[in-house]
This record gives structure tokens, sequence and C-alpha cells, in this order.
């Protein structure tokens, strides 16, 4: 799709020039979110181009909510927070279906509420990950993917 960041970051995949990328799946790939503001924070890319659930064939539908259910379950093995917060969006550029899973803590965002609160703090630049903490994200979260998968 032309002008999907969504499609764009997925062929950086295919092309091994994704940085954030921890594992593919049958219906979607798994990212660590570039920002890190909120430890943990996760992405499950899906495979189709499509902007609603009820768009895809029914089968791949499913697959793809257990297989989103699995990375939310590893998300939680590895970074152990208080709560996780689940959001399927879509509506920004490209309107490719994606699922952000945000590893919650108490006091993890001054006034409590959605993470989105935050604003421009979320992709504030001190929240990129450096290398190392990148590589140590990922592999805490491939090792429990390995388990449930």
């Amino acid at each position: 799709m032309n002008d999907c960041m969504i499609c764009e970051r997925i062929d950086w995949i295919k092309a091994g020039k994704n940085p954030y990328f921890v594992r593919e799946l049958n219906t979607g790939y798994v990212v660590i979110g570039d920002y890190q503001r909120i430890k943990g924070y996760t992405l499950f890319l899906c495979k189709e181009h499509a902007t609603e659930l009820h768009f895809l064939d029914q089968a791949f539908r499913m697959e793809f909510l257990r297989e989103m259910s699995l990375v939310a379950e590893a998300v939680y093995n590895a970074f152990q927070p208080d709560k996780l917060n689940y959001e399927l969006l879509g509506a920004g550029t490209g309107r490719h279906m994606h699922w952000h899973i945000f590893p919650r803590r108490s006091g993890d965002t001054p006034t409590g509420g959605p993470v989105w609160s935050l604003g421009a703090q979320l992709s504030e630049d001190k929240y990129l990950p450096a290398k190392e903490e990148l590589e140590a994200l990922k592999s805490q979260l491939n090792k429990e993917l390995d388990k449930l998968l």
C-alpha cells in the first residue's frame, strides 16, 4: 500500500532492516515500540493490510486474535506490569490495523488514564532505547514467546 507506515515497517522487516523486529507469527509481526516511555511497549502488526477486523477472512481473524493474545501474555510475562492495556489502531497513515500492547505500572503517567494523555512525551528522543537496551527487551520478549508458541 502506498503511504502506509505499517506496510513500510513490514517491508523493513522483510529486508532485515527493522531493528525493532522481534518475531514473525502466522498473522503478524511482533515489534518493540520505537519509544519506550512505557517499558516493554510492544506492537503486533497485521500481515494483511486491512482497516477492520471484520474485513479479514474469519479463520485469519480468529488466528490474528489468538496470536495477539499470546503476544500480550508474553509481554506480561516478560515485563511484569500491574496491568496490560490493548488497543487496535489503524486510523493513521495507511489505515493498517495494528495492536498496541502497553505494560502499565502504577504511577507510569502523572495523572493516570490512557498513555495517550502523555502526548508528545511518549515520543521524546530520550525514550529511544539504546542498542543494548533494545536487544535486551527483544530477548526478554522472545524468551517468553518461545514458552508460549
